[in-house]
């Protein structure tokens, strides 16, 4: 796998000369990724005595992540690694009787569920099908599973699908025919299958040209919970709405109304109730999902976080995260309370809530990012999984009543006590509209004496997204050289409605005026920063706002611009949501493509003075990579100084699990890159 990479001068990457120095550091080195072990997807058992997790490693001499199932035992704390497989491994889930598990696996190239015994042993494949299984459920009774994978019309569940030899056109007359990491979209949909484990027969339970997504099964056994969207111009509809399907009759009962986006839903043990996380889609993309019940018997809903005013769910940005199975809500088992998480401030909370409208923090530190968690009731615990600043994700047990916390795994602590970890520190500053934004500095160790230290920027993507109090690789590898300056400008999630909203239509403004002015704040504050040595980068909004930048201001002196928008002309019809996307965020289509320019940095290129790293993957399709070759070219044309990485068989995701030697590479063309410049 060769990386395309096209430079400007006679520069050779320091790291092809040697890569002794960055490893000798204390301070966090690139190669520190193979060392991060990923922990995530903590389960209950039933009886509250056991649980399982993964633990994902990135292996450097396979080039590849594997991930390990675990079981850890209450009595004792005693913890045990289950499987040994060079595999994917994700979704534990345990049986209703709580004899087994069952999980995905890729160890045979197609992902498929498999189940092991409680008392541990080899894992049985329960699925052998010709395209990946997505998901599955235990039935209340533990002898069925419901999953879910790709189906053409009428194929068999189980069937294998016969592939043409041939090269062939692809032929479609839809627009939402593409999809990032996902590719060019076929003729097949996510069906819906149950399997009797004890026959071991298959049988669909959907055949037709819907994609159906598995939220639950209801306590009886009787009904299936499912998402989907079922309206007659797909390519127009951007609703997923919630269906009660009754396994017996196969007709099914939409629960949801309006135009929305539903999901993470969980019925409440005695049945009476559904929980789930979704909005009206008021604000399009930038709406915060809200927290509904759904009162069974009556068929009606409220929304029990209407006063919240938070986003509920993890939108943290993190590059140290992997396997995560979106936890969604969990019940108690009064029937009377449920448990989330909500993104707030910078950071991810657990929360509880009562149906009857009582909502407060069931954890909370000043820095914290919850990204999965499971409820038990027995003693009222719950496991989660959290990561700060200065920790890579852990496992621990909260005692609810009372607030105590025990950390139940020390995967990365031998790791952790050998590198010296940049300091963060977190401030708020006046916005663009005298608003407070939230901002951070992560400090190298040596800020002391006379020597002044250049200042790196770094923006998230989304925009609808945020940064916040968790552990952050890539962040640490720049704190080694330099200070690094994170914000969540307007159109970041965790400060409110008014707040996520206030960048659509405004690109390029607002949010523009929000970064400058967190740099002139720190470089007020921080007497050891240079301003005259500014670097500033980001990745997907992020690399759109890095152009924008240097096209607006010469106060950098290095910009490295990630999986980029240049030009929304173009970004309207190559982006898998390129057409819906721009509608929502600039305000306009194809009939005022003056405004998609005026807010394309593109139309900037004669006014960019910073010397430029453009760095993209080739199958990336979110942001096209046509997006960087025409930053690329312009940049060129006028002479200007410029470098175009390329990443083969990499999409959008390159940065969070992409390919684990290209993740390296990435870094290495950054820094160095910040290094011949600042």
């Amino acid at each position: 796998m060769n990386i395309r990479t096209l430079v400007t001068g006679g520069y050779t990457p320091s790291y092809q000369r040697s890569d002794h120095t960055l490893m000798d550091r204390q301070t966090v080195s690139i190669n520190d990724l193979y060392h991060i072990k990923a922990i995530s997807s903590p389960r209950f058992s039933p009886d509250g005595k056991e649980a399982v997790f993964l633990q994902t490693v990135m292996c450097e001499e396979k080039d590849a992540y594997f991930t390990r199932l675990f079981h850890y035992e209450g009595e004792g704390d005693r913890l045990r690694q289950w499987t040994f497989q060079e595999e994917r491994i994700s979704s534990p889930a345990w049986s209703p009787c709580g004899r087994y598990i069952a999980f995905l696996s890729d160890r045979t190239g197609v992902t498929q569920i498999y189940r092991m015994s409680r008392s541990g042993g080899e894992p049985e494949r329960m699925t052998d099908c010709s395209s990946s299984v997505k998901q599955f459920l235990w039935s209340p009774c533990s002898t069925k599973i419901a999953f879910s994978r790709k189906l053409g019309a009428g194929a068999d569940p189980q069937g294998k699908m016969e592939e043409e030899k041939r090269l062939l056109p692809y032929v479609t007359s839809t627009m939402k025919y593409k999809g990032d990491g996902e590719g060019l979209r076929d003729h097949r949909h996510s069906q819906l299958v149950i399997m009797d484990l004890v026959t071991g027969k298959a049988e669909r339970v959907s055949d037709d040209h819907h994609d159906y997504t598995l939220q639950d099964w209801s306590p009886d056994g009787k009904e299936l919970l499912v998402a989907a969207d079922l309206s007659d111009d797909a390519d127009f509809s951007f609703q997923h709405h919630l269906y009660t399907w009754s396994i017996d009759t196969g007709s099914k009962e939409r629960i949801t109304g309006g135009r929305g986006q539903y999901g993470a839903a969980r019925w409440s043990p005695d049945g009476r109730h559904i929980a789930y996380i979704g909005d009206e889609r008021e604000y399009v993309n930038a709406t915060q999902p809200k927290l509904w019940i759904h009162n069974v018997e009556a068929r009606n809903a409220y929304c029990l976080s209407e006063g919240l005013d938070l986003p509920i769910g993890d939108y943290m940005n993190s590059d140290a995260v992997q396997a995560v199975q979106v936890p969604g809500i969990k019940w108690s088992t009064d029937n009377e309370s449920v448990y989330f998480l909500a993104s707030d401030s910078g950071n991810t909370v657990l929360y509880y809530g009562h149906i009857d409208g009582a909502i407060f923090p069931a954890y909370l530190e000043a820095e914290q990012h919850v990204y999965d968690f499971d409820f038990h009731p027995q003693g009222q615990r719950i496991i989660m999984a959290m990561s700060t600043p200065s920790k890579p994700g852990e496992l621990y047990l909260l005692h609810v009543p009372t607030g105590a916390i025990r950390q139940l795994t020390t995967s990365n602590e031998e790791w952790i006590e050998s590198r010296s970890l940049a300091e963060t520190e977190s401030f708020y500053f006046q916005g663009a509209k005298g608003e407070m934004v939230q901002g951070w500095l992560m400090k190298p160790a040596d800020t002391g004496g006379e020597r002044k230290i250049p200042l790196v920027v770094e923006i998230h993507g989304g925009p609808h997204t945020m940064y916040g109090n968790t552990f952050f690789h890539e962040l640490q590898v720049l704190a080694g050289d330099y200070a690094v300056l994170f914000i969540n400008p307007r159109g970041s999630h965790g400060y409110g409605q008014a707040f996520a909203d206030d960048v659509r239509g405004d690109y390029g403004n607002g949010d523009y005026e929000d970064i400058m002015k967190a740099v002139d704040h720190v470089l007020e504050h921080f007497s050891f920063l240079d301003e005259n040595r500014l670097g500033v980068t980001g990745g997907s909004y992020g690399g759109f706002m890095t152009n924008w930048i240097i096209g607006h201001t010469d106060r950098f002196k290095a910009a490295v611009t990630q999986r980029s928008i240049s030009n929304w002309v173009s970004f309207y019809g190559v982006s898998d949501i390129g057409y819906s996307f721009t509608e929502w965020q600039i305000g306009s289509g194809l009939e005022d493509m003056e405004k998609l320019w005026r807010h394309s940095p593109l139309a900037f290129v004669r006014e960019m003075a910073t010397p430029l790293l453009i760095m993209h993957s080739e199958e990336d399709l979110r942001c096209p990579i046509e997006q960087a070759e025409q930053l690329y070219i312009a940049l060129k044309r006028e002479k200007k100084e410029a470098k175009f990485v390329r990443f083969p068989q990499s999409d959008h995701n390159l940065s969070r699990n992409g390919t684990p030697s290209l993740r390296v590479h990435r870094l290495k063309e950054m820094t160095q890159w910040f290094k011949e410049h600042l």
